[in-house]
């Protein structure tokens, strides 16, 4: 029987070689092709495996067998009986483990022989009419033609053209390995790079390797055993876990420690790896094929239908020359592929899980890792990380700090990045707690730098500021009811970053307002981090840095040092600095200094330094008209009273208004008419609210309407008539009104002469009224000129609406 199957490979082999050289090669390559195919998909995975011959040249559609060294440029083509024997060693083991192709194969060569036949009796007609014509093939010049020799080179050929006879031919069929790099130039697994690796880097900082140092998990010493096993014997070593449990890491570590001295070759998702048997077998030295995320290396699946991943029968090539294969893949992943055709190889692998949440042990390791390396990524994670785990605090802090940096950006989330940055730049002072949303809503609302953020609600943007990255981490995270602190990895990271400004006054200025009132918080300790960051804003040339000194020291009960920086600050033109300047020298006795400050202070708006600079010019005021007072002056002092009464002090308004009216100040009737108002003297205050509305004081007048509808009678005649007999200035006339509301014209007429000619205007001004109800316009005319001619308003106004004429 086999000597049976030998004699069959045989012929089958000199059939195939000799159609290569007809036109019907095309044809035949296809059916051969076919029946490769169909043995090793008729064969279970593990029997296609063990042909390697047949496996390589049905994954090679029916090419002969490749050498097991890919031929240089320069080697001499092979001869036509090497290539017969090369298709006879891989016939012979196709009918070894597929005897019933044996049939097909059979058929095959019978119909190659008869039409090789039918061939050679067309070619010996051809050579008789040759001879007949005049002997042997010639060229142009009558020489003989030399014999050709063919060779093929390259996949599918197109049309081949041949000339005279053939003396040899050498078909060479394509590889994927043509594509695959020299492995003397993969890296050794020592000195490959993690993050080239597929590794996620962690935050840079100078002086500082890109990763830092590796603390151990707890499935480090089943991974190595692995490793190890797959070492001595080959074989596919996967660590399975969660996004970002560290895998990449985890692995490359254990590749470096237990595969040392292996040459690694890490080809790209969807990489043709049909090729690396070949290419590696009979070369000296180990290897290790890395694929990170194995979902994008498994089969079909790799290659969009082109079959160049990785599948059982690869792998069993790649395990029978030594090789190791390292890979990582994600749990949904693995669940995903775990039953799908092309993910069968997944059956062979021997599979270490990885927990993306960090054991007690691991992170004691951590924690001693961190304090013997001093990397401050490590001090952040051990610190900082939670549930996530180490791992993914490390990798996944870089990604979403890029995601809010960028999101400032009008198209993106600008309202969300400075709810965030709110929160963060409170914590930058030192607010590390949960602080509430109201206070963050009003505190991002001032960055001018952050554009659009009138594009965004608010409710968006908290959305947004809120929402896990990853399933694991958010940039605000949330305390009791309705507060929230920034991600530690955000904070963490703001100190690295040299893009985000120093914090501004103004968020500091809330800061200090929080600590103040909240025992959490060491007040002291975050005033003296303020200090510091307001001088070194100073220094650069900030002028409300110096109000913020000002405040800080103010705050701590440094008087003098927050005089000295408020006075610096005013005289940059900081009114609210003028403000407190001006408050700080009124308290201290020194209104004369402080009124320049609050008027300042004033102008800008400020109604507290506008009423204290009110307050301190009225005291300076009182002082000065109590100096006219006693002068002599009787407005001084009727004003002076006018002060005092203001100030609640009726006696001593009252006798400044007596001063004013014994030197016959007119002016002063409204306010001594004001005052017995006040005191409940409601006749009297009548006749002075009176004299002052008719000289046209228009606040006596609406008092006097007041006053005339709630009078009671009650007033004595007596006392008006006894200032008034007395020769009391203005008395006279005030009495005359008394007598003339009283129904009394005549009587009151007296007096108003009398008042007149003791030179009280108002005298003359109420007879020309009488001359005017009496229907004396000529009299009446004639009174009111000489009161307006002794300087009285109402007189004035009343022969300008006569006659237009202004009276001066």
């Amino acid at each position: 029987m086999e000597a049976e199957l030998a004699a069959l490979a045989g012929a089958g082999a000199s059939a195939v070689v000799q159609a290569m050289a007809t036109d019907t090669w095309a044809d035949v390559r296809l059916r051969v092709s076919e029946l490769f195919r169909r043995a090793a998909a008729d064969a279970p995975a593990e029997a296609a495996a063990e042909t390697p011959a047949g496996a390589a040249a049905a994954e090679e559609t029916a090419a002969p067998p490749r050498p097991a060294e890919e031929p240089s440029p320069a080697a001499p083509p092979e001869s036509s009986d090497e290539v017969t024997a090369r298709w006879q060693a891989s016939l012979r083991s196709l009918l070894e483990q597929h005897p019933e192709a044996a049939a097909e194969l059979r058929a095959l060569c019978e119909e190659l022989t008869q039409e090789a036949a039918g061939e050679a009796a067309g070619e010996v007609a051809d050579r008789l009419s040759d001879d007949s014509a005049g002997g042997p093939a010639t060229g142009p010049d009558s020489h003989p033609v030399p014999p050709v020799r063919n060779s093929i080179t390259g996949g599918t050929q197109g049309h081949v053209i041949q000339a005279a006879s053939i003396n040899a031919l050498t078909f060479q069929a394509s590889s994927p390995r043509s594509a695959l790099p020299d492995p003397d130039g993969w890296p050794r697994a020592e000195d490959v790079d993690p993050v080239a690796l597929g590794v996620r880097p962690t935050h840079r900082i100078p002086g500082l390797p890109a990763l830092p140092p590796y603390v151990l998990r707890d499935r480090d010493d089943a991974l190595s055993a692995a490793v190890t096993r797959a070492r001595e014997a080959g074989g596919l070593v996967l660590v399975l876990g969660e996004p970002f449990a560290g895998k990449s890491r985890t692995a490359l570590e254990a590749m470096a420690q237990g595969l040392a001295g292996f040459r690694v070759f890490a080809p790209a998702r969807g990489a043709d790896l049909r090729g690396l048997p070949a290419l590696l077998q009979g070369r000296p030295g180990r290897y290790v094929l890395w694929l990170d995320d194995l979902d994008g290396h498994l089969g079909d699946a790799a290659g969009g239908g082109g079959g160049g991943g990785l599948e059982p029968r690869l792998l069993s090539q790649l395990t029978a020359l030594g090789v190791t294969v390292l890979a990582t893949m994600r749990e949904d992943a693995y669940d995903e592929h775990r039953h799908a055709p092309h993910g069968r190889v997944l059956d062979l692998a021997t599979v270490v899980e990885l927990a993306r949440e960090w054991s007690p042990a691991e992170r004691a390791r951590l924690a001693h890792r961190a304090g013997r390396a001093g990397d401050p990524r490590l001090v952040d994670a051990l610190c900082s990380s939670g549930p996530e785990g180490a791992a993914a605090y490390l990798t996944l802090g870089p990604l979403l700090w890029d995601e809010w940096w960028r999101a400032r950006r009008a198209d993106r989330h600008p309202r969300g990045h400075a709810l965030v940055r709110a929160a963060l730049d409170l914590a930058r002072c030192g607010l590390h707690g949960p602080l509430p949303m109201d206070l963050l809503t009003k505190v991002h609302e001032g960055y001018a730098n952050v554009t659009g953020m009138d594009r965004e609600p608010l409710a968006d943007a908290r959305e947004w500021a809120t929402e896990r990255r990853h399933g694991l981490l958010r940039f605000l995270v949330r305390g009791t009811d309705d507060t929230w602190r920034v991600a530690p990895f955000l904070l963490e990271a703001a100190a690295r970053h040299e893009t985000l400004p120093p914090v501004d006054g103004r968020i500091w200025r809330y800061a200090l307002a929080v600590a103040r009132t909240d025992d959490t918080y060491d007040y002291p300790a975050l005033a003296a981090t303020a200090r510091e960051a307001f001088r070194r804003a100073a220094e650069a040339g900030d002028s409300a840095a110096l109000h913020h000194l000002g405040l800080v020291a103010e705050s701590l009960g440094e008087g003098t040092e927050a005089e000295e920086w408020f006075r610096r600050a005013a005289d940059a033109g900081r009114p609210e600095s003028a403000g407190r300047l001006g408050r700080m020298l009124a308290d201290r006795g020194e209104g004369k200094a402080a009124e320049p400050y609050l008027e300042l202070a004033a102008e800008s708006g400020d109604a507290e330094a506008a009423t204290l600079l009110g307050k301190l010019l009225r005291e300076r005021a009182e002082h000065w008209l109590g100096v006219g007072r006693e002068g002599g002056s009787a407005e001084a002092a009727y004003l002076w009273g006018d002060l005092r009464l203001a100030a609640g002090d009726g006696i001593e308004a009252f006798d400044g208004y007596c001063e004013a009216i014994e030197a016959r100040c007119a002016d002063v009737a409204g306010s001594y008419g004001s005052l017995l108002l006040l005191w409940n003297h409601r006749r009297g205050a009548e006749v002075w609210l009176r004299r002052a509305a008719d000289s046209g004081d228009e606040r006596a007048a609406q008092r006097l309407r007041d006053l005339l509808e709630t009078v009671t009678p009650g007033e004595t005649e007596e006392e008006l008539q006894g200032d008034a007999e007395k020769g009391r200035a203005l008395a006279a006339a005030n009495y005359g009104v008394f007598l003339e509301t009283r129904g009394d014209p005549e009587q009151a007429r007296p007096w108003y002469l009398k008042a007149y000619e003791s030179g009280d205007p108002y005298g003359a001004f109420r007879l020309a009224g009488l001359h005017k109800k009496a229907g004396e316009p000529a009299e009446a005319r004639a009174w009111y000129r000489k009161a307006a001619a002794l300087g009285h308003p109402g007189a004035k106004r009343a022969l300008e609406e006569e006659d237009g004429t202004l009276i001066v």
